[in-house]
């Protein structure tokens, strides 16, 4: 299972990274690795202003090549499928008033 660790800084750079069309929730990665679909993925996420990081287990749902049109970083998005400690709903909270905003994110 391949690891990364992401922490977000404010809730304007969380919204970039988020993937609010995913069932489940997800986030965007940004990595020059290459990837398949359905691959596994452990993300230590830290929210901004959290004490620690909270662990998410997911899988590849979305795959930004390197050199995509519009300047797009390259990346991953992972769905999350085991989220213990509640990630998805302490990003809706923390990002809420943002995601009915028409400015664009890393995955759409």
């Amino acid at each position: 299972m391949h690891q990364f660790s992401l922490e977000f800084l404010s809730d304007r750079e969380l919204y970039q990274y988020y993937m609010p069309f995913v069932k489940n929730g997800g986030l965007f990665v940004r990595t020059p690795e290459h990837y398949s679909l359905g691959d596994d993925i452990k993300l230590e996420v830290t929210l901004p202003d959290a004490l620690e990081a909270s662990i998410v287990i997911g899988k590849v749902c979305w795959l930004t090549p390197i050199g995509a049109q519009n300047g797009t970083p390259a990346g991953i998005g992972v769905s999350f499928d085991e989220d213990k400690d509640n990630v998805r709903n302490q990003i809706e909270q923390l990002i809420g008033r943002l995601l009915s905003s028409s400015e664009p994110t890393l995955s759409m």
